[in-house]
């Protein structure tokens, strides 16, 4: 029997996942199928993981606008998910649903690939932006023993944010003396580059151009920088564990990624 999974948002035409785990699931010799799901709204995403619930489906990733809702839904949450507020995996058993957040690995496995030297123990870390995808950078790098700050525009988001989650709330000079900023923004931030470390590594979150303005701006300068795209790939790596319940295969799914982006590596 054929296992399908898939991944879960609105829109969803531009996701890269099927692509990665396509080509996984094709390397393992898997009969097994990974499709993306465009649930118009809540209703129709609710009525997707009743179907899931039902057997159809071994497990989904979610992404915007539903992954509060993929907690809500969930029978058994982990307490990485229930930390950061929302899920991006989950998995039907037996007519039970549990979620889980993967994209704290994610951003982990990214910087020990593209910044290898940096070490988060103790590390002063400064994440921008006070939405989801920050509450989950939040909750890996505290983890791994950093000193996370929050900075954002509206200072009480960023006070909510460090209230729940026990990190500081950081004002702009914070960013000086950051070892790693992490922009967690849909936005470019406004940054003074000149004034950073000049061993600091600038993440970003987002993969859409690759390399942004920020990281541009980073690079420009000599600092390490660590895109979106190993993000991505690295929070796609447990979650096919998960589905599929081995390892992925050592296929360069990066590649096949920046081809399908029309980007060089």
């Amino acid at each position: 029997m054929t296992l399908r999974a898939g991944v879960a948002g609105q829109p969803i035409s531009h996701s890269l996942s099927p692509l990665l785990h396509g080509l996984w699931i094709e390397a393992a010799g898997l009969d097994a199928r990974y499709e993306a799901f465009g649930p118009a709204d809540e209703a129709g995403f609710a009525d997707l993981i009743s179907s899931g619930r039902g057997g159809s489906l071994r497990g989904l990733n979610v992404t915007a606008p539903f992954k509060e809702q993929a907690l809500a839904l969930a029978d058994d949450v982990s307490p990485t998910a229930r930390a950061c507020g929302s899920a991006n995996l989950l998995v039907f058993q037996r007519g039970r649903l549990s979620a889980d957040s993967t994209d704290g690995r994610g951003l982990m496995l990214a910087l020990s690939e593209q910044a290898p030297t940096f070490d988060p123990a103790g590390a002063p870390v400064v994440v921008l932006g006070a939405g989801g995808a920050a509450r989950a950078a939040v909750v890996a790098l505290k983890a791994a023993g950093a000193e996370v700050a929050v900075l954002n525009r509206t200072r009480v988001r960023a006070e909510t944010l460090a209230s729940e989650l026990g990190s500081l709330v950081a004002g702009p000079e914070a960013l000086q003396n950051a070892a790693l900023i992490v922009n967690a923004l849909s936005v470019r931030p406004e940054i003074d580059i000149a004034a950073l470390r000049g061993d600091a590594v600038l993440m970003d979150m987002t993969y859409r151009p690759l390399i942004t303005p920020f990281l541009a701006a980073g690079r420009a300068r000599g600092l390490a920088t660590v895109d979106g795209l190993a993000m991505l790939i690295g929070q796609a790596r447990p979650s096919f564990e998960v589905l599929f319940g081995r390892a992925p295969p050592p296929v360069d799914v990066r590649a096949a990624a920046l081809a399908r982006l029309g980007e060089a590596g």
